[in-house]
């Protein structure tokens, strides 16, 4: 991870957001910005319109995401291996509902 300051609008502290970087004042992470405007291909306006944010926020956001896109891309994948494991192993209630008419 390179060693550059924390943009003015980004904290990072271990009682808020999971200690992962978030929005100062907010509990809206670096990565969900990111995620928003790389894989969902959202600009910078629908973003601060969407969380409530400024636009000077959500380039703080995007501007640590770019310095640090390794280490979020990560807290990304691990973030999908999770969900995916949770699914995995818990079935959900339509297909409990589902089985239960099939087999009923």
């Amino acid at each position: 991870m390179p060693n550059t300051p924390t943009p003015p609008h980004i904290a990072i502290s271990l009682g808020t957001a999971g200690g992962q970087p978030h929005i100062k004042g907010r509990r809206i992470k670096v990565r969900d910005v990111a995620f928003q405007h790389e894989y969902l291909g959202r600009g910078a306006d629908e973003i601060a319109a969407e969380l409530d944010l400024t636009l000077a926020e959500v380039y703080a956001a995007l501007a640590y995401y770019f310095d640090h896109r390794d280490v979020i891309e990560q807290t990304i994948a691990d973030r999908d291996a999770f969900v995916a494991a949770m699914k995995r192993r818990t079935a959900s209630l339509l297909s409990r509902k589902l089985a239960a008419a099939a087999d009923g």
